[in-house]
């Protein structure tokens, strides 16, 4: 297999089209902005327009990020848990660095839409009710799946994993899959939003909103 030659990376780009944002065609709402950008992102179609990139750092100040999928939104009307929701083994590095430090932050990247949107913000600990209802949802496969992995850690290969997951099988049957006790859920209440459109020349458009107390305050950022 041929490897990567660097000037062939230095010289990779393409131009970006005309579609622009502008304050006055964004939604006052941040909330309400995103709902209309997701919309698009399902229309595009984006593969998995609900992937998002989530951004933690540990105690020790290393940062981490991965793709998650966004299973909850909730905007300001619901108060204190208004927000981004996700699911996850509580025990993993992400779940590990939460405990820790709730500030994160989040990116949808919607490349054929040529945008992506940031959010920074809080994360907190959703209600096991949430929790259990979600896991209830969840396919046979992925709640056994959940049983097995413990993520984050060191596994000794494939067939570790392929023996634990058989070990749930057979210790469930045709039960009902209870919650692992290592799993569950946070909701990332927003502090800002930043909206990208990429546009001709690198001259793309930035809209950020950011959280103040009389409400959501509305700039531009230079690219």
């Amino acid at each position: 297999m041929a490897g990567v030659d660097e000037s062939d990376l230095a010289a990779l780009r393409r131009e970006y089209g005309e579609v622009g944002l502008t304050e006055d065609g964004a939604d006052p709402d941040p909330f309400a902005m995103f709902r209309r950008w997701f919309a698009d992102a399902q229309a595009a179609p984006v593969h998995e327009p609900n992937a998002m990139i989530v951004a933690t750092v540990s105690p020790d100040g290393r940062p981490a990020a991965r793709t998650v999928l966004l299973k909850g939104l909730t905007d300001d009307s619901a108060g204190a848990d208004g927000g981004f929701a996700f699911f996850t083994n509580t025990a993993s590095r992400k779940g590990d660095d939460l405990a820790h430090e709730p500030r994160c932050a989040l990116l949808f990247p919607w490349h054929p839409l040529e945008r992506q949107v940031r959010v920074e913000g809080v994360a907190s600990r959703l209600s096991d009710a949430e929790v259990a209802s979600y896991f209830a949802s969840r396919p046979r496969g992925a709640q056994l799946a959940a049983h097995a992995s413990p993520q984050s850690q060191v596994v000794a290969g494939r067939d570790e994993l392929t023996a634990r997951y058989a070990e749930a099988e057979e210790r469930y049957g045709e039960g009902e899959v209870p919650v692992p006790p290592t799993w569950g859920g946070y909701r990332v209440r927003p502090e800002s939003f930043e909206f990208w459109q990429g546009r001709f020349a690198r001259l793309h458009d930035r809209i950020r909103y950011r959280r103040t107390a009389s409400g959501w305050e509305i700039d531009r950022l230079a690219p």
